[in-house]
């Protein structure tokens, strides 16, 4: 019997509990369309009240989200005039910790997700800068330690406007991330929320990934990380969750020039064509093209800044945002406005991920959008 009193929202949060007491908050929020922070709340209500006794209804409020790929030291190189290739050029230098899948990882424990990181790495000094800035916001506890191997780096020359001129990734240890690997932490992925790789990832790595995580329900997000690397992306990606990318490298990989709005749409169409639910492709300054199965595409224009000070991790700080949004049941056009916030906050400063990020941070920007 149906309890007197209740609101419409505790009233259609108990009628789901009452089918299925194990049901996950993240489902609740997307079966009724709440944020997953309102159905929390009203969960709340109802154990207050006396309604829910907490016996049945078992939720692993720990449930973490995967990334899996680079974490490597980023150097940065900032000219302090006009770049010229020809001659020595004055900079300022900066060593921090980065790679997309760290990057990913420290942006959402910033933003109250748990993230756990999988990854390769040498036992080197690098890697004690990597261990050090990441140990408050990233479970670290499923790294491949290669002692005789350097671990990752990244090193970018910008330009006196803070654009990247050139760079050089050494990453090549992360091509012992194999399948062997995952299935050491079987139950980290078995657990996930949500399943992250970035394309450091071997080839083969990614097929598994999506294949397991498929056959358990779980989200995956493909972000890819430069044009080199598109060929890593496995031929059969139908069933993808997400697939973030940009311009240049979805040119790349269809082989087709993208100079203009109706370009730019056709290559998400290219993308879902393959079977993506999701798709973004950015585009620097002029924002992101965003394109759901069955659903439009549309759009988003990126915020218009005074300034640019460094675009490293602006990639990294928009797919996470967007999909801490999406996974706490965010509107996908919520989610999206929430990455494009995050990347202009990002482009503001010198550091990889914003040191001050905050779901209330993210918030406080409604002025650029």
């Amino acid at each position: 019997m149906l309890p007197n009193k209740l609101t419409d929202r505790e009233r259609q949060v108990y009628e789901q509990i009452a089918n299925n007491p194990y049901i996950s908050q993240h489902d609740l929020s997307q079966i009724l369309a709440l944020s997953r922070s309102t159905v929390a709340n009203v969960i709340s209500q109802l154990v207050q009240k006396n309604i829910l006794l907490g016996r049945a209804y078992v939720l692993n409020h720990s449930r973490p989200v995967l990334c899996i790929g680079a974490a490597n030291v980023d150097r940065k190189y900032h000219c302090l005039e006009r770049f010229d290739y020809k001659t020595s050029n004055p900079v300022r230098s900066t060593a921090s910790a980065g790679g997309v899948a760290r990057n990913i990882a420290e942006n959402l424990g910033r933003l109250g997700n748990r993230p756990t990181l999988i990854t390769a790495a040498g036992r080197d000094a690098d890697w004690e800068i990597i261990a050090r800035a990441s140990a408050e916001y990233i479970i670290m506890d499923g790294v491949l330690h290669l002692p005789d191997r350097n671990t990752g780096t990244y090193t970018a020359v910008l330009d006196e406007h803070g654009e990247m001129t050139m760079a050089f990734a050494d990453m090549a240890i992360y091509d012992a991330v194999l399948p062997e690997e995952i299935r050491r932490h079987e139950k980290k992925w078995k657990q996930a929320e949500c399943v992250i790789a970035d394309l450091n990832c071997p080839q083969e790595t990614l097929a598994f990934l999506l294949k397991e995580a498929a056959a358990d329900h779980t989200p995956v997000a493909f972000i890819t990380v430069s044009i080199l690397k598109m060929k890593r992306l496995p031929s059969d990606i139908s069933g993808l969750t997400w697939l973030m990318t940009n311009v240049e490298e979805s040119a790349a990989h269809f082989d087709i020039p993208i100079q203009n709005e109706a370009q730019w749409k056709d290559a998400v169409e290219h993308w879902l064509a393959c079977g993506v639910r999701y798709v973004t492709v950015t585009w620097g300054k002029r924002g992101v093209m965003v394109g759901e199965s069955g659903g439009s595409i549309r759009h988003y224009p990126a915020p218009a800044l005074d300034t640019t000070v460094d675009v490293t991790g602006a990639g990294d700080a928009f797919s996470a945002a967007v999909l801490h949004a999406w996974l706490d049941g965010s509107p996908l056009s919520e989610a999206v406005h929430a990455g494009l916030k995050s990347a202009a906050l990002c482009v503001q400063t010198t550091a990889t991920v914003h040191s001050d990020l905050t779901t209330h941070l993210l918030k406080k920007q409604e002025e650029f959008l």
